[in-house]
């Protein structure tokens, strides 16, 4: 029985568990009345409030006059609301585009629902079918709801469906009115907790107050309060005089808490770690000290304390407004004290204490139009004017009240400039009357202001300080007119008698007083009483925009009503946040920016990162620029009397810069030193007993180092243990040898991943006359190591890095070249946001990112192809303002945003380098120098060549010492692959390597015409006088005249080059078949004999000829080169070439008779490879890149390469082949079964195909058996060998026959 019963209890407890554990996401507005709804207005009954349900079959639309629609539900009790959802009417173009969302416990105050950024307005929908929902950045509680649609389809109306999801609260209300508190007392004495949860909501017109406090004996307490309309925590887990450590620690969050509105808190903390939430929200901080536990003594405070002599609060302000749900670590305080529980007391004097919460209703108004105003009647004509009123705004400027006098005696203007009410009387023909009163009234806070005037005299009392009100006394006149405007004057003012030249007034007002009559707002709002456009009635829409403040580094938030900017002086960054650093990285970065002058440098080294810049000396020399940062422990220390259990540890403070710097400098730079002495008189270094050094020092990130100045990490040795060259060879250090005498152990430490030094510990100064002194040089470093930092990507794939936390603004820089026309450099995935650098097309460069409001580009067009394989430097940015992008010096490509927009920089998957997510648009090239937020990324220490990614940026052109592109082709690199780029050649195909040639026919010949005209000599003169400006076209000084050829016929001109002159170039086969070089240079003939053996074998042949001014170098079939001169006396300019023929000359005008008769009856054989500088005829003829070659041909000349020369060169090596794919293997079944298994399978295959042919037999031999014939027996014997053709006439006969169906019926 007893189990049974408690299986039960177990199940209920798991069933409760499940439903307390469910998500708040019930439908709320689904299971309503339609009682429940109710609206300004409606088109008609088929568009009533009612029907505005999610997936309803209608829809919500006002009436076409209602200028201020609303749509209001009553959910009939008190839910924790977590999201909206909408969609427009039912088939239909009638949809809400945006809206604003007001909540509130009473149907006559709300409050607005304000996103992050500041922004109320709510993105709607763009279709009538599809749901638009926003889930809330924190739950609201709320019994109303009210919608205002804000915007709208233009080609229909309003339209509205929707639902509201959350769940059932349970609302536990304490009034407090400055007397009233509670005291919970603890079960036990004292507190002593490692975690603590506490959650309560407030909302209060005060704007001091305390909320909660606790303390112990120990030091500990714990405060929540408000001090100027912030939440401020105050907690301390303990304190330490021993240690000199103090525990207190303090956060503040939020502004403006006195507006009346529910705000709701909720602080975690576990150990020394706390999250403070106010309204979603949330400040994570560490507290002070090293202790853990939460020691409060007996009671725990709300809403004020009731012993007076508790030390924290000598002049404490308690609460006065309302508190709900105030939980302490899951108990319900005030639902104990409404049940007046023994754990809860409260104060001695008898008091009624209120469970319910008392609202004042004060009904503010929100002027948050462009035109916006309020007018209202007033008395007329008389002769005292009085207006009372409060107001909250953040503008400098805006007119706050204007009335006009009755019978044109002029008008009385009230208007907020520069933070004070300015107020001025005009009347006609006088000069105005203007004064000031008030200062800083923009604060944000209530001021209200009472204005009283009447004839010759006018009282202004700002914030109801009447002992300093403002009089003057002035002659004027003044009858009050029937009309009053507030916040603005009607647009236009055509009869309205409201003229100002001021802009209107943007915030907040309540309680407006005329003639000590209260303005009925309720009246207002039922249109019977004066007019308004553009409020907000029955609420107050200020947000803080400053809090928190967007502004980094220290930069100064100022604020308007829609918009802050940030005030960047004297913080040493700039921009529209104060994010980017205005100062250079390191001396190195201002060297390279043209500063060759040594001095003092202000140097920023993590640029925008959290760290601030500081001076630092730069030493410039022509190659590098060192940056020397100086401190406090240059000139020695002396240490005496210190020990292992107490040791000396001497703090290195660097100048104008914290050690975080230094190591920030010391990271990013390419080489650092320091130099580091120990002078001992009887003290140890490094050696001790029990194996642990007596003096070490600490560098970067608080790591213990037990080497000295000029050994290595790793090693316990001194410089002179590293050199063996200590005083005694037993010990690694001179002071390990413990004399009585003067020693020292000294040297550079180097290493810079544990530089600078922080700290210098000593510990063996004790002994009698014992003495040390340590010295340490100052932070000497060079080189930019973040800069260079290089990898290449050869394949699709990508470097996973952890994920990016920028907070609220993020830089991107890095530097890349590339051939590829696409690729992504960087992203963070989502989702939902999500952040990317990409390259687009060779031409455009991607910004892309969403972050809040939907996928956002900033797209920029470059001029230049950006893949032309040379380094580009591109920056992108984005902040709460703007998203921007550039590259190299091209102007910025900027993407602003609307104000009060919020950038949700929140990410939750690994960063991603070199590709997208998956994978997808793989960037192939070089990245070097990535930095994010100031953190270069060490793109190095993910290289993965079997995955693609490798050091540095040589790739396939510059990575290896074979020669990849052959016959003087161009090596073009790709990253993944390379081409060979063979225009500049006569060869052809993938590395240059094929031969272009043809064999020419008896009678053939071929010619390339190289000019059309001669050289002016005015072009000449033109090129010798500058040649930078006017070339000619050609070197007429140097060819390069390379060709094979294989023939058996002899003679022949095997090349030659005409010139409008009688310049010539010939190379001939001679009748014995060698081979003559023919120059004509001016007036005289140079002849030089190629080879002197019969080249005429019918084997292939390579010459190759070369001239640089004078120096001819001849070379034929690879044997050793011959070189010959053009003597002094002859001219060594070519001039004017015409054309090239091959195989024969057939020019017009004298040919040299030393040509001609070698010029019959012309080449046969074949020729390939022909090139003359950078003219290849014979590839312009079969591989033509024009429409229209110049060349002529004689004679039938096919594609051969038969001429082609014998190659020389290795063949590519297959390692750096990027078209080779492995070798070709005939394909074997490694799945193939065993022997035994294999005669099974052919036993049984054999058995299936007998056993088939044996029933096949039976089956026939059966059928044939019950066939009926009278055939003899001696036929039906299966010996018979007799033909069947000689049978078939006897089996006709006797067969019985069949009557066939006539085939007509």
């Amino acid at each position: 029985m007893h189990c049974i019963i408690l299986s039960i209890i177990c199940v209920i407890a798991l069933v409760s568990q499940h439903c307390l554990a469910r998500p708040c996401r019930d439908q709320l507005v689904a299971p309503l009345y339609a009682s429940s709804f109710e609206a300004s207005s409606r088109y008609n009954f088929l568009y009533s409030a009612n029907l505005a349900r999610l997936h309803g079959g209608s829809g919500w639309s006002p009436a076409p006059r209602d200028r201020q629609p609303w749509l209001q539900i009553n959910l009939l009790h008190k839910y924790r609301i977590t999201a909206i959802a909408t969609q427009g009417t039912f088939n239909s173009y009638d949809w809400v585009t945006k809206y604003t969302l007001l909540y509130g416990d009473r149907p006559d105050t709300w409050t607005p629902f304000v996103q992050r950024g500041g922004n109320s307005t709510f993105s709607g929908n763009w279709n009538y079918y599809q749901v638009k929902k926003h889930n809330l950045h924190y739950a609201i509680t709320a019994k109303h709801l009210r919608i205002l649609p804000v915007g709208w389809n233009p080609a229909g109306k309003i339209g509205l469906r929707l639902e509201v999801y959350g769940c059932f609260y349970d609302s536990y209300v304490m009034a407090f009115d400055g007397d009233d508190m509670v005291a919970y007392r603890f079960k036990r004495n004292t507190m002593k907790m490692l975690k603590d949860v506490i959650a309560l909501n407030f909302k209060t017109l005060e704007r001091d107050g305390l909320l909660l406090h606790g303390e112990g004996p120990q030091g500990d307490y714990l405060t929540l309060e408000l001090v100027d309309s912030k939440l401020v925590m105050h907690i301390s887990l303990g304190s330490s005089s021993v240690h000199d450590m103090t525990g207190h620690t303090s956060v503040t969050l939020g502004n403006l808490l006195d507006d009346q509105h529910w705000h709701y808190v909720t602080l975690r903390r576990y150990g020394n770690y706390v999250n403070l939430t106010l309204d979603g929200e949330t400040a994570s901080i560490r507290c002070k000290g090293d202790f853990q536990y939460l020691d409060l003594d007996k009671e725990l405070y709300i809403g004020g304390v009731m012993k007076t002599d508790k030390p924290h609060f000598p002049d404490k302000q308690n609460f006065r407004g309302c508190m709900e749900n105030v939980f302490y670590n899951g108990v319900n305080i005030i639902d104990l004290a409404k049940n007046k529980m023994p754990q809860i007391r409260f104060p001695h004097r008898k008091k009624k204490i209120y469970y319910a919460c008392q609202d004042l209703l004060l009904k503010p108004m929100t002027f948050a139009g462009i035109n916006n105003f309020l007018q209202v009647p007033g008395p007329f004509r008389r002769n005292r004017m009085s207006v009372k009123f409060k107001f909250r705004s953040w503008d400098a400027t805006g007119l706050l009240m204007y009335a006009n006098f009755a019978d044109n005696l002029g008008s009385l203007k009230m208007a907020l400039s520069e933070g004070q009410v300015n107020i001025s009387i005009a009347q006609p023909g006088k000069k105005p009357l203007e004064f000031a009163a008030g200062y800083r009234l923009n604060d944000g806070f209530w001021h209200s202001v009472d204005l009283v005037a009447r004839d010759n005299f006018a009282t202004v009392i700002i914030d109801e300080e009447e002992g300093s009100p403002l009089r003057i006394n002035n002659i004027f006149t003044l009858r009050t007119g029937d009309r009053y405007f507030f916040g603005g004057c009607p647009k236009p003012a055509n009869g309205t008698g409201c003229v100002s030249d001021l802009i209107a007034f943007h915030g907040c007002m309540q309680q407006i007083y005329i003639d000590s009559e209260p303005v009925d707002i309720d009246i207002i709002m039922q249109r019977r009483l004066g007019r308004y456009s553009q409020l907000l009635l029955g609420t107050c829409g200020i947000t803080d925009r400053c809090t928190p403040n967007l502004c980094e580094h220290e930069g100064k938030c100022i604020q308007s009503w829609d918009d802050f900017i940030c005030n960047c002086d004297n913080t040493g960054y700039k921009g529209e946040v104060c994010h980017k650093s205005v100062y250079k990285e390191s001396c190195e970065a201002y060297r390279l920016s043209g500063k060759y002058y040594s001095g003092n440098y202000t140097i920023d080294p993590d640029g925008s990162g959290p760290l601030k810049p500081f001076v630092t000396y730069c030493n410039m020399q022509e190659y590098k620029a060192w940056s020397v940062v100086r401190h406090n422990r240059e000139y020695g220390t002396k240490v005496t009397g210190t020990s292992m259990e107490r040791p000396f540890v001497g703090d290195v403070q660097y100048y104008n810069a914290s050690w975080g710097e230094v190591s920030a400098l010391a990271n990013g730079s390419e080489y650092c030193e320091q130099r580091i002495q120990y002078d001992c008189y009887k003290s140890r270094l490094l050696n001790t007993p029990d194996g642990h050094p007596f003096g070490f020092w600490i560098g970067r990130n608080q790591e213990r180092h037990f080497y000295w100045g000029g050994s290595f990490p790793g090693i316990e040795k001194c410089g002179c243990g590293i050199a063996k060259s200590c005083s005694d060879a037993r010990f690694y250090c001179n002071c390990d040898a413990d004399y009585r005498q003067w020693s020292y152990d000294k040297g550079l430490l180097n290493y810079v991943d544990h530089l600078p030094v922080m700290q210098v510990v000593v510990g063996d100064t004790n002994r009698t006359a014992s003495e040390a002194r340590f010295t340490v040089g100052p932070l000497r470093c060079y080189g930019d190591r973040n800069t260079w930092n290089t990898v290449s990507f050869t394949k699709t794939t990508h470097m996973e890095f952890p994920t990016f936390r920028p907070g609220t603004s993020a830089d991107i820089s890095f530097h890349f070249k590339t051939t590829a026309d696409h690729g992504v450099f960087v992203e963070n995935p989502g989702p939902p946001y999500f952040i990317r650098v990409e390259l687009n097309s060779t031409t455009e460069l991607l910004f892309i990112f969403s972050v809040g409001d939907g996928i956002i580009n900033a797209t920029l067009k470059s001029p230049t192809p950006l893949n032309d394989d040379q380094w580009h430097f591109v920056k992108a940015e984005i902040n709460v303002k703007m998203a921007r992008i550039k590259v190299d010096e091209q102007p910025w490509v900027v993407r602003r945003f609307p104000s009060q927009s919020y950038v949700n920089l929140v990410f939750t998957k690994p960063l991603l380098v070199g590709a997208a997510e998956y994978k997808m648009r793989g960037f192939l090239g070089c990245l070097r120098g990535l930095r994010m937020n100031g953190v270069t990324l060490n793109l190095e220490g993910k290289v993965n060549e079997l995955e693609g990614i490798k050091y540095n940026c040589s790739g396939h052109c510059w990575n290896t010492s074979e020669v990849l592109c052959r016959n003087g082709g161009r090596c073009v690199e790709k990253y993944s692959t390379y081409l060979c780029d063979c225009n500049e050649t006569a060869f052809d195909g993938l590395y240059c390597h094929k031969d272009i040639g043809g064999y020419f026919e008896p009678g053939t010949w071929l010619r390339y015409s190289i000019r059309s005209a001669a050289i002016t000599v005015a072009a000449q003169f033109a090129n010798i006088v500058d040649p930078q400006s006017f070339t000619l076209g050609y070197n007429q000084t140097s060819e390069e005249i390379v060709f094979s050829f294989s023939t058996r016929e002899t003679p022949a001109v095997l090349l030659y080059i005409s010139s409008f002159t009688n310049d010539y170039i010939a190379v001939v086969l001679k009748h014995d078949g060698s081979l003559d070089l023919r120059y004509r240079l001016g007036l005289f003939i140079n002849k030089y004999t190629l080879i002197n053996r019969n080249m005429a074998d019918g084997d292939p042949h390579i010459v190759n000829v070369t001239r640089n001014e004078r120096e001819i170098r001849i070379e034929v079939d690879y044997m050793q080169p011959i070189f010959q001169s053009i003597p002094l006396i002859f001219d060594k300019k070519f001039d004017s070439p015409k054309s090239l023929f091959l195989g024969r000359v057939l020019e017009t005008g004298v040919i040299d008779p030393e040509i001609q008769k070698y010029n019959t009856p012309g080449f046969t054989g074949c020729m390939s490879g022909v090139k003359f500088n950078n003219i290849a005829p014979l590839k312009a003829y079969f591989r033509p890149n024009q429409t229209d070659p110049p060349i002529t041909i004689m004679g039938e000349l096919v594609e051969s390469n038969c001429g082609a020369g014998l190659v020389v060169l290795p063949p590519i090596p297959l390692e750096i082949d990027p078209w080779y794919t492995g070798p070709v293997f005939p394909y074997i079944h490694d799945d193939t079964p065993s022997g035994p298994v294999i005669a099974v399978i052919v036993m049984l295959v054999l058995l299936i195909v007998f056993g088939t042919v044996a029933a096949l037999y039976l089956y026939l031999y059966h059928y044939k058996g019950s066939y009926h014939t009278n055939e003899p027996k001696a036929i039906e014997s299966p010996s018979s060998v007799k033909p069947l053709t000689e049978e078939a006439p006897r089996k006709e006969q006797n067969l019985p026959k069949i009557q066939e169906e006539d085939r007509g019926e």
